[in-house]
């Protein structure tokens, strides 16, 4: 009898450290919450067309940047859009500036040479440092930026110190447009140890 209680406690006790390994585990993969204003943008790594590695806000240091994600091929059509036009709105200004960020699953690390060499190719030579592939992680992104539309871009507006003041997600529009401006107009144009 004294062996089949010692049986049963050593069953319990893999058991229960089974089940503490696994809700660790759980915890350790759950989502990250959903970007808010006035939060710090996470690191987002990845590679810059021109084949240096780069990590967001990093990279924008002392500038407020709009960062558009695309989650699939067709959301080109709209990332490519908000970019044009916020461009064509803040062209000139040294303190503003865009990134570009395809995300990519994991799967599409075989082929990425030939993605990127194709992205390259189609990117004029004075963005390749504006465009950010990222291979994996995406669960964490759509988690962030709360992913609905696979063919959405979606958009966060950061300020010079990298804290998110704008969110969005779709299609480029005059109102949504208006909305980004005059947030990105509002934030202030000099770091604040020049004032």
């Amino acid at each position: 009898m004294a062996g089949t209680e010692t049986m049963a406690r050593v069953l319990s006790l893999a058991f229960l450290a089974a089940l503490a390994t696994a809700v660790h585990a759980a915890a350790d993969g759950a989502a990250p919450p959903r970007l808010a204003l006035g939060d710090h943008l996470p690191a987002l790594k990845g590679d810059l067309l021109t084949g240096k590695p780069g990590v967001l806000p990093d990279l924008a240091a002392g500038q407020a940047a709009l960062v558009i994600l695309g989650f699939s091929y067709d959301s080109r059509f709209q990332v490519e859009a908000w970019a044009e036009q916020f461009r064509a709105r803040y062209r000139g200004k040294t303190d503003i500036t865009l990134f570009e960020v395809p995300m990519m699953g994991s799967a599409a690390r075989l082929g990425r040479w030939f993605i990127d060499s194709g992205m390259r190719k189609n990117t004029p030579p004075e963005l390749h440092n504006r465009v950010m592939t990222v291979y994996g992680g995406n669960g964490d992104w759509k988690a962030r930026v709360g992913y609905s539309n696979q063919d959405d871009a979606y958009l966060v507006l950061i300020d010079r110190q990298g804290i998110v003041r704008w969110l969005a997600h779709g299609p480029v529009s005059d109102a949504r447009l208006q909305e980004l401006s005059a947030v990105v107009d509002s934030l202030p144009r000099t770091p604040p140890d020049q004032r």
